[in-house]
């Protein structure tokens, strides 16, 4: 007795031409799709690279061009010359941050206000409004600042890695300022303006005194909290013929 093998094949319906047609469609779509998303792609990391790379470089650019022009009326002038001991500040700049923790040896030009299109030069800036900032020179108060943490010189990228106890120097024509950092808060609201308050409560100082604040965006590479450094001033130091920077800073 025999049998008959057959081949069992799953049963093919013919395609259409209309299917061939939409099936092709499909395709290219799919495929213009992917090289959009490529393409996009793409530009994004050109646009991350520009916010996080390039606008750095030409930050920096700023800073050292007017940075150098400070210095230069510093030397001009001389130490006891027309802005006369004590006199802060200049057309270009009321003198230089020191932050070796956060900024190493680099220093960061300091000028009058807060404004976006200011920082963006690469510096920091000390606060007009909604609080306005002391000065180093004054009696009492807080002297507060803002920079960027990301792109346009980043001056406060690296404001984590500061701990109670590390200097914070600011450098005047004639004067060493000294701080010592004794609270950071890591991340609170940007609407919290008390924290540029003469006396930062939040901090637990709980009296008048010489203060000194830094304020920029947290999380990194956002702008959604505030991360704040304060610090006090623990005595200050003229400036010698050499310029000779104090202990804290060698």
């Amino acid at each position: 007795m025999t049998t008959t093998e057959h081949d069992e094949r799953p049963d093919t319906a013919p395609v259409t031409p209309g299917q061939r047609r939409g099936r092709g469609r499909a395709a290219a779509a799919v495929s213009v799709f992917g090289e959009l998303l490529i393409t996009a792609g793409l530009v994004l990391g050109l646009f991350v690279a520009y916010s996080l790379w390039w606008t750095n470089v030409l930050a920096d650019r700023e800073a050292d061009k007017q940075g150098d022009k400070v210095r230069d009326t510093w030397a001009g002038d001389g130490p006891a010359g027309p802005g006369g001991p004590g006199a802060l500040d200049t057309k270009d700049g009321i003198g230089f941050l020191h932050v070796p923790t956060m900024n190493g040896d680099d220093e960061i030009l300091i000028k009058k206000g807060t404004a976006t299109g200011l920082l963006n030069d690469g510096v920091a800036g000390y606060y007009t409004k909604p609080v306005r900032s002391a000065l180093p020179q004054d009696p009492k108060g807080n002297f507060s600042l803002a920079a960027h943490r990301d792109g346009h010189g980043a001056k406060f990228h690296d404001i984590h890695k500061i701990r109670n106890g590390d200097p914070i120097v600011f450098e005047s024509k004639d004067t060493w300022y000294v701080y010592k950092v004794y609270s950071v808060l890591p991340e609170t609201s940007k609407y919290n303006v008390k924290v540029l308050d003469p006396v930062p409560k939040e901090s637990g100082a709980k009296k008048a005194g010489r203060y000194i604040t830094l304020t920029t965006c947290t999380p990194v590479y956002t702008s959604t909290y505030r991360y704040v450094v304060w610090g006090e001033m623990v005595r200050t130091e003229k400036v010698d013929e050499d310029r000779t920077p104090p202990k804290e800073l060698r």
